[in-house]
């Protein structure tokens, strides 16, 4: 049963959900051009899912910072028009793990809230987004057990993103071994979040069962495909 996170809420539709949890790194490395590109790229984000028809009525987006602390800049909920995103400020230190921690309890509860409510989902998303590495006192394998775990469970899909800067080798050690890491290009945020509004609109617009390929396609990528 939940614990309260959701109980006060009253679905928007009855379309079948899809929830995406971005788990953003904006410690004070991000600070300058960085965090300038993410704020537009997320922007970018909010044009094309609420362009989107079925999208804009199924994909639940929640945003989720870490820097010394953990912040839900966004809790979930559908995006549309209307909707400005946050002008993220880079600060901090780097509590990654926490971060991870806060979205896969988040993705649990939105789920009893959608069974508590009669909605049906797709398999949540949690996308995370960094430049660097954790603070030194976060428990790596403690997050990568419970990211390995989730994945192998089904009950969510896992993807990081490795900024310039980021230490890729960890990112890999934390990720399920379906879903390698990938690393952008520079700080090209908006070509990023382009993608990730396809493959999400892909998602949403996908039948139950159905094998679809989302894999980046950049240079040195190694495709996969999920099962929505």
């Amino acid at each position: 049963m939940s614990n309260g996170f959701y109980t006060e809420e009253t679905p928007q539709n009855y379309e079948q959900k899809c929830a995406c949890c971005l788990v953003l790194d904006v410690s004070g490395s991000m600070s300058g051009e960085p965090i300038n590109q993410l704020n537009e790229g997320l922007k970018q984000f909010l044009v094309e899912v609420s362009g989107d028809e079925t999208a804009s009525s199924r994909l639940e987006v929640q945003l989720i910072t870490f820097e010394s602390e953990v912040t839900i800049e966004k809790d979930f909920g559908l995006l549309d028009e209307e909707y400005q995103m946050p002008n993220l400020l880079a600060r901090g230190t780097t509590k990654m793990v926490d971060g991870l921690n806060k979205a896969i309890e988040s993705i649990e509860e939105r789920k009893n809230w959608y069974k508590e409510t009669g909605q049906t989902y797709y398999r949540p998303y949690i996308i995370l987004m960094t430049d660097g590495a954790p603070d030194g006192d976060q428990n790596i394998e403690q997050i990568k057990t419970a990211i390995k775990s989730g994945v192998d469970d089904k009950k969510f899909n896992f993807w990081a993103f490795g900024v310039e800067g980021a230490d890729m080798n960890l990112l890999k050690d934390i990720s399920h071994p379906e879903f390698s890491p990938q690393k952008l290009k520079g700080t090209d945020f908006v070509t990023f979040f382009k993608w990730l509004s396809s493959s999400m609109n892909a998602i949403t617009n996908s039948r139950d069962g159905e094998k679809i390929d989302i894999a980046p396609k950049s240079e040195g990528d190694n495709p996969f495909q999920i099962t929505v």
